[in-house]
């Protein structure tokens, strides 16, 4: 079986787009993948077309090879979104590639491990705060920070992540904080008293209404530098955290953190390669590495997830974007042995559900793993057409809605 053409579509999602590689082949058998432009990646989908005609004519089968002969052609600008689309590619050859065998990726993987997934309620709060007009009821107060804990709670999630907000006065109105991402853009990347106060009161709030058995999870992504992060991390030294997500591009300063943490720290998500996680692992940067399977593609994904296992690291999936992407990231989760916990986000668009035929299956807090061949579900082409893109959405037009 071999490919034929490569094609990718947009449609919109809100406040962002979803994208998305459709791999057609001779045989009739269509490979899917999800990828992302709009979390610091624009022309991911432009780079995809450049590489097409290197993989049109090739054996499905041989995943491996392509990908190695796409690293050779673009050896002297490797990383970056040449990763990603390459990435993006190899997923939709596994996806074929386990179609034309009539069983699911997981299989490709050396099989499954687990039949359910662990997962956490990602950006709790944090959607409906900076979102209001698309993830509804809107929180405009601390109040509606514990509501969405006891929702939490009472849809039987076990473990929620959030992240950092200023309030208004009697804690009305809060606004996203995310200096890292130019939003506000404040370069200096400082953490002042209010920043410390507000954080506390945020999650203080969020535990209330989720109850004392619910795990909390605090993302920080790239919003302070050293410094900046041991404050917060001495202010909410008190509080049960089940990890503070930090982003850096220094392994040592991380892995200095690390060392000064009262709680696990977990990290790496824009990392791409096995080359770029190498340096974190020996200075044992992290607890948990958080691989983005999207954006290195999933058989390369299993090779960085063997290596943190062999630093006695565990591993968790970066997902914050579409079903397809869900699905795909289960099947690394279902497959790999050092696994932790899975990102997912519950609160979702109205019309997610119409973009796949199999939307994600929760129970008790865990994804069911599919046992149906591919990664489980199809997109629905002609309602992905039927949305066109807005815009370049994500962090391009918004900052960071993350």
């Amino acid at each position: 079986m071999k490919v034929t053409g490569i094609e990718t579509l947009t449609c919109d999602a809100g406040w962002r787009n979803y994208h998305f590689v459709k791999l057609t082949t001779d045989e009739g058998i269509v490979g899917w993948s999800e990828f992302d432009e709009g979390f610091g990646s624009p022309g991911v989908g432009a780079v995809i077309a450049q590489l097409t005609p290197r993989v049109v004519g090739q054996t499905v089968g041989a995943h491996e090879r392509i990908y190695a002969e796409l690293y050779a052609i673009t050896r002297p600008g490797t990383g970056g979104v040449v990763s990603q689309a390459m990435g993006a590619i190899e997923n939709a050859l596994l996806d074929a590639k386990a179609k034309a065998l009539g069983v699911p990726c997981y299989e490709l993987l050396c099989g499954k491990i687990r039949d359910r997934v662990r997962v956490y309620w990602s950006h709790c709060a944090t959607w409906r705060i900076n979102h209001p007009s698309w993830y509804k009821p809107a929180i405009t107060d601390l109040d509606g920070v514990k509501a969405i804990g006891r929702e939490v709670r009472e849809k039987r999630f076990t473990a929620m992540k959030t992240n950092i907000f200023l309030y208004e006065a009697g804690g009305k109105n809060p606004k996203g904080w995310r200096p890292g991402f130019a939003s506000p853009f404040y370069p200096e990347l400082n953490v002042d008293r209010t920043v410390l106060r507000n954080l506390r009161m945020h999650l203080e709030a969020l535990r209330e209404g989720a109850g004392p058995d619910v795990d909390m999870l605090l993302d920080l992504n790239f919003h302070a530098k050293t410094e900046g992060f041991l404050k917060i991390l001495r202010e909410i030294a008190d509080l049960d955290m089940f990890w503070i997500e930090i982003d850096s591009f220094s392994p040592e300063a991380l892995a200095y953190v690390r060392r000064q943490s009262p709680h696990p720290i977990s990290s790496c998500e824009t990392l791409l390669g096995l080359r770029e996680f190498l340096p974190y692992f020996r200075e044992q940067s992290m607890d948990v590495a958080i691989i983005d399977t999207p954006w290195n593609g999933l058989w390369q994904s299993m090779k960085i997830a063997a290596c943190a296992e062999a630093h006695e690291v565990n591993v968790a999936p970066h997902n914050f974007y579409g079903h397809l992407c869900t699905m795909m990231n289960a099947h690394f989760c279902a497959a790999v042995p050092n696994f932790r916990i899975m990102e997912t986000d519950i609160d979702r668009l109205e019309w997610d559900d119409e973009l796949v035929s199999h939307p994600p299956v929760f129970e008790d807090g865990h994804l069911i793993i599919p046992d149906r061949p591919g990664w489980g579900t199809e997109p629905n082409e002609d309602a992905i057409r039927a949305r066109p893109p807005k815009g370049k959405g994500g962090l391009l037009n918004y900052g960071s809605r993350k």
